[in-house]
Parts: C-alpha cells; structure tokens; sequence
C-alpha cells in the first residue's frame, strides 16, 4: 500500500497502528488457514523489518488481532485471514542507535527451566 489517502485510512482502521498514516509504504500479509501459515508470515514479516532496519528503514508490525475493516478496505479474499499490516518508513526523530530499554539478560534467559539462572 503506497497511496497516501490509502496510508491514512489504514491509519484510522488499525487501532494499534495509527502511525501508518505517516508510513511510506505498508505490506498488508494475509494467510489462509493452514497450519503453519502463522509461523512461515511472522518469519517473513520479521525478515522484511530485519532487512528493512538494515538499510536504515522504520518499520513495525500492526495487527495481528481487529483488522477486520482493513480485511475490508483492502479487499482481502474470503479463503484469506489477514493477520498483518507492516509500516515502512524513514523514522524523522533522532535517536542513538544501539540503546534499547531493555530487561536484564537474567530475566529473559533461563537455564534449561523457567526461573534457574543462566550463569555468564
């Protein structure tokens, strides 16, 4: 989707994206219900914000839940599920690149069970 008026109106449907009305351009992806339809669009999406990044491009994945207007508006098949809309864009703030908030490595990484401490 690259039609600025189409940018705006998925920025009005898609509650948790409403920043795509300021993307350059966004990938709607849609799967049909097969069993790992889920899984192969969440690689492929996480391949084009990888790629994307790495040429100095925003992007961020809207939806998953409640695209049901944006299904409409964008006249997605009836045999197909939309489950994405992924912003693209050159992001205008100023940041520092390699600074995250995040949590410590000790909450997210355990050793073999939940709650053991991976020793570094």
């Amino acid at each position: 989707v690259d039609e600025r008026e189409d940018l705006e109106q998925l920025g009005k449907l898609a509650k948790t994206g409403p920043y795509l009305a300021e993307a350059g351009m966004a990938v709607a992806v849609a799967i049909k219900d097969t069993k790992y339809a889920v899984s192969d669009a969440s690689r492929a999406i996480q391949s084009m914000i990888l790629t994307a990044w790495s040429d100095g491009i925003a992007s961020n994945w809207v939806g998953f839940f409640g695209l049901e207007a944006v299904e409409e508006m964008l006249e997605v098949p009836e045999d197909l599920h939309l489950i994405a809309v992924v912003a693209f864009g050159y992001d205008t703030r100023p940041r520092i690149k390699g600074i995250k908030d995040r949590k410590p490595f000790s909450e997210v990484v355990h050793h073999s069970r939940f709650g053991k401490p991976l020793a570094r």
